[in-house]
């Protein structure tokens, strides 16, 4: 089988001629120091923004091949594209309290290590899955009576500002990059580029501890199928989803991050241990920390932070029911590499108990008494270690490195896999 290593859409295809277009102007600057790959477009992409519009894009590859263990032998390659603008409209209209408006419009091709060569539950590749053009925000920012008190609607991925590190985009592996699955794979959660309709607030209480909850559209459609990717308004809505954060940063010597986070989904939908009845709603809850744990007296840039996270979800309707990880992220390892970072996480993701039970049941039933037997010995937890080395080789250009090791690839699936061994290499650019 003929691996397709690349594939364009339009708007990927429209990239590269604006792209080249505006090559010749570059190469007037010091191309190999500019922030982007396109340049200042000899000074009009910095005029727009002085005008209020910022302009982005950014294209992200990610290679990836099995080496040893998993379903099969192959290397599959995933892409993702996207623009933005961002309207500041106190520039636009000259005013104090006018907001900020942002668009964002995303594109995925390719196919996926996982699903293709692995047979595991955690994605070897971030950007797999949704292969079409999609509306990811449109979206109205502003701030109530004080500063301190935000708060945005319209169409956006409720996991942009919540149950996240940034930390950890360091990783290739979606498990790590940024947010636990058991939330998305659990509920009517939505992580980038998935958006749903909704509203969120956040009041920044003083300098270490900010709060912030939100009511987002729950709709399995909207992300379904292209022919949704621009209709927020698509039928098929189950409930609500409602998420409560507190986030509390240290600012100390040596700093950090923590925040605590319940959400509570309001749709009714089958128990996994009594599929005749639905449930009252889906709840679930996380802690995410990352501490620095020591800086270097020499090197300004150069820190050690460990990372930990801990989710639960509902035991009633959740396949996905706890995530535990934990690891270490050095950045500037070396005095001549300041952007640079080395980054080892180890994630365990714990299938539904009664989740395996209706497995063993339904081979039962069906007379595969074998089947069952070895269902049962399987574990129930798909644990993954991941190394990295994100080199940034330009300000516009990075290359991520990855070696992954995933054991128990076959616990989501009811399968015998044998562990795997995954390579594999991201390349993002700044357009």
């Amino acid at each position: 089988m003929k691996t397709r290593f690349l594939t364009l859409s339009p708007l990927a295809a429209s990239l590269l001629f604006w792209s080249a277009g505006s090559f010749a102007q570059a190469q007037a600057v010091d191309f190999w120091h500019q922030d982007t790959l396109t340049g200042d477009w000899g000074g009009e992409r910095t005029q727009l923004k002085n005008d209020g519009v910022t302009l982005t894009g950014e294209y992200v590859s990610e290679t990836a091949g099995v080496i040893s263990g998993g379903e099969s032998y192959g290397t599959r390659y995933a892409q993702q594209v996207k623009v933005g603008a961002t309207f500041d409209l106190d520039k636009m209209l000259d005013s104090d309290h006018a907001g900020t408006v942002q668009l964002l419009i995303n594109d995925r091709r390719g196919r996926s290590t996982s699903e293709d060569l692995v047979g595991n539950r955690l994605p070897v590749q971030e950007v797999a899955g949704g292969y079409y053009t999609r509306l990811s925000e449109f979206s109205y920012a502003n701030w109530l009576a004080t500063p301190k008190l935000t708060y945005k609607i319209g169409l956006m991925a409720m996991g942009n500002d919540f149950g996240g590190m940034s930390l950890l985009t360091t990783f290739m592996n979606a498990a790590f990059c940024a947010h636990p699955l058991t939330m998305s794979g659990g509920s009517g959660w939505g992580n980038y580029p998935s958006a749903h309709l909704g509203g969120e607030i956040k009041y920044q209480l003083n300098d270490s501890w900010a709060i912030q909850t939100a009511v987002f559209d729950v709709n399995p459609r909207t992300s379904s199928a292209p022919s949704k990717a621009f209709n927020p308004f698509v039928h098929g809505t189950t409930g609500a989803i409602i998420p409560v954060e507190a986030i509390y940063s240290y600012h100390g010597d040596l700093p950090g991050q923590y925040k605590f986070g319940y959400y509570h989904d309001t749709s009714k939908v089958s128990r996994i241990d009594n599929s005749d009845s639905l449930s009252s709603g889906r709840s679930g809850g996380y802690i995410l920390g990352d501490q620095t744990i020591w800086k270097s007296s020499t090197n300004k840039a150069q820190f050690l932070h460990l990372f930990g996270e801990w989710t639960t979800a509902d035991k009633a309707t959740a396949t996905f029911r706890h995530w535990y990880s934990a690891g270490f992220v050095l950045t500037a390892p070396f005095e001549s590499r300041p952007k640079d970072a080395i980054s080892i996480g180890y994630g365990k993701a714990v299938y539904n108990r009664n989740s395996r039970n209706n497995d063993i049941a339904s081979l039962q039933a069906a007379g595969d008494y074998a089947g069952a037997d070895t269902v049962s010995g399987l574990d129930r937890a798909e644990q993954l270690v991941e190394l990295t080395y994100s080199l940034q080789a330009t300000p516009w250009l990075s290359v991520r490195p990855s070696l992954q090791y995933i054991k128990e690839p076959g616990a989501f699936t009811n399968k015998q896999i044998t562990d795997a061994w995954v390579a594999g290499v991201q390349v993002k650019i700044q357009l």
